[in-house]
């Protein structure tokens, strides 16, 4: 009877000093969810819920809210609705990924009650399925590789996302690149447009993004590495030599390129490995030769001129430093050659004028010959044998190239052509009229056989090297 008496008036005191404004005692309820370890939210964006029974402060309650996971704090959306709080992650629950929410520290009241919160509770969303890893991969970290057909592959432990994976997968320096997937989504190879680069370090990076079909992310990122350095051999030159086209083949000459060049050949170059086309595109030639590139083998080339280099003229044939092997190694250096086509200037061998020969002297290109002419017509028949036979196409515009002039003295009557025509693909026979006979004084007519580039010049690009000049004195 006597505590009772006591405890009364302690309770009559505790609801006057309520009554008077005094503190609240009363506890502050909150509701947490998730609220059980390993709890599942449904959704990707479920919200982490604190409910409260009271009107809280609301910077103090949201800071003391933190969402973790092994990737770090999760980065979300806070707002309330009443006395409740909602988080919202901003990109979503990933599934399968364990979640950890953090509830420390001390907030309070509106009324000024406080609470002390020290409650950590892990959650899953979506699933709980384990997360996928890489198994196997190729090329394999720091393996040695060629430049051709390197193809990549992935191994899976688990279906994957194939956009997901795609996305996340960086490949440095590869370009073109072509996914092809198999075995149900889980073996992934890659391959690529050309060929890489010869002793170059390649890596590659996959992100935790990569998730499988069920949305779980890889449990962590992967990156390895790899060089194209198994081919260590680098290219060079073996041979360079002449070839000549047999029914639409061509052949060694068994000559050596520096002075055996003839006539319709054309240059081989022999190489210790296969090589890349680039190589079609890296002779050159001091000077400049005309002609185009073509494969043999795949360790040889061939130079086809479009017409034949100049006789007596030294040139410099160079395989670029830059020409690469089929693996892309390169050849590190210019190589060099230097050769004299063994190819002669355009001549004439024999030359004679109405039966009289001439001594043609090879020091000299110009000689006087005394040649009868009919009195009557003033005819003398000219006989030019060349060195080279010629094309009948050929034939057509020589004859006009050749001029028969007066040279001494200028007030005799000129001569003109009457008659020209080929008795054999080297010989040309020229009629001329008109020429008189000197008395007292000789008669001298300038024959002209023009040389150069500009003169007497076969379809392949042969030419006299010079005019080779004949003075007529017209006799009886």
């Amino acid at each position: 009877m006597l505590r009772l008496l006591i405890s009364l008036p302690l309770v009559l005191l505790c609801v006057y000093l309520l009554s008077c404004g005094f503190a609240d005692l009363r506890q502050i309820g909150i509701t947490i969810e998730p609220n059980e370890t390993n709890s599942l939210l449904a959704e990707a964006y479920s919200p982490v819920i604190l409910k409260f029974s009271t009107e809280m402060n609301k910077n103090e309650a949201e800071g003391v809210l933190q969402v973790s996971s092994v990737s770090g704090v999760v980065n979300g959306d806070r707002f309330w609705k009443d006395n409740t709080l909602y988080f919202v992650p901003v990109a979503g629950w990933s599934a399968g990924v364990r979640y950890t929410l953090s509830l420390s520290g001390t907030i309070r009241a509106a009324d000024g009650r406080e609470i002390r919160l020290e409650r950590f509770v892990s959650f899953y969303a979506i699933n709980k399925n384990e997360p996928p890893f890489l198994e196997w991969h190729s090329p394999s970290e720091g393996e040695s590789t060629g430049t051709a057909g390197v193809c990549f592959e992935f191994h899976f432990s688990r279906p994957m996302n194939r956009l997901s994976v795609e996305s996340a997968l960086s490949l440095d320096g590869i370009a073109g690149k072509v996914f092809e997937w198999s075995d149900n989504d889980r073996i992934l190879k890659v391959s690529h447009d050309g060929k890489l680069s010869a002793f170059t370090l390649y890596k590659w990076n996959l992100q935790d993004s990569a998730k499988s079909t069920d949305g779980v992310p890889l449990a962590k990122s992967y990156s390895s590495y790899f060089t194209t350095d198994l081919d260590k051999i680098l290219p060079r030159v073996e041979d360079v030599y002449p070839v000549m086209n047999t029914g639409g083949q061509w052949f060694p000459t068994g000559a050596d390129i520096k002075t055996g060049l003839m006539s319709g050949q054309g240059i081989a170059v022999a190489f210790n490995k296969p090589m890349g086309e680039n190589i079609l595109r890296s002779l050159r030639f001091e000077p400049s030769l005309t002609g185009r590139v073509e494969f043999l083998s795949e360790k040889s080339i061939v130079y086809i001129f479009t017409k034949d280099p100049e006789p007596e003229k030294t040139y410099t044939l160079i395989v670029s430093s830059d020409t690469q092997d089929s693996s892309g190694l390169k050849l590190g250096e210019d190589y060099k050659v230097n050769f004299t086509p063994d190819i002669l200037f355009l001549n004439i061998l024999s030359f004679s004028a109405s039966g009289v020969p001439l001594v043609i002297d090879k020091n000299s290109s110009i000689a006087v010959l005394s040649v009868p002419v009919e009195p009557a017509t003033g005819e003398i028949l000219l006989s030019i044998r060349f060195s080279l036979p010629f094309k009948n196409e050929e034939k057509q515009n020589i004859a006009l190239k050749i001029n028969l002039n007066v040279f001494f003295p200028r007030t005799i009557s000129s001569a003109a052509l009457k008659d020209a025509k080929w008795v054999s693909a080297d010989i040309l026979q020229m009629k001329w009229e008109g020429l008189t006979a000197g008395y007292e004084e000789p008669h001298l007519y300038k024959l002209t056989i023009p040389g150069g580039k500009g003169g007497i010049t076969m379809t392949d690009g042969t030419y006299m090297k010079e005019d080779f000049i004949v003075y007529l004195e017209a006799v009886k």
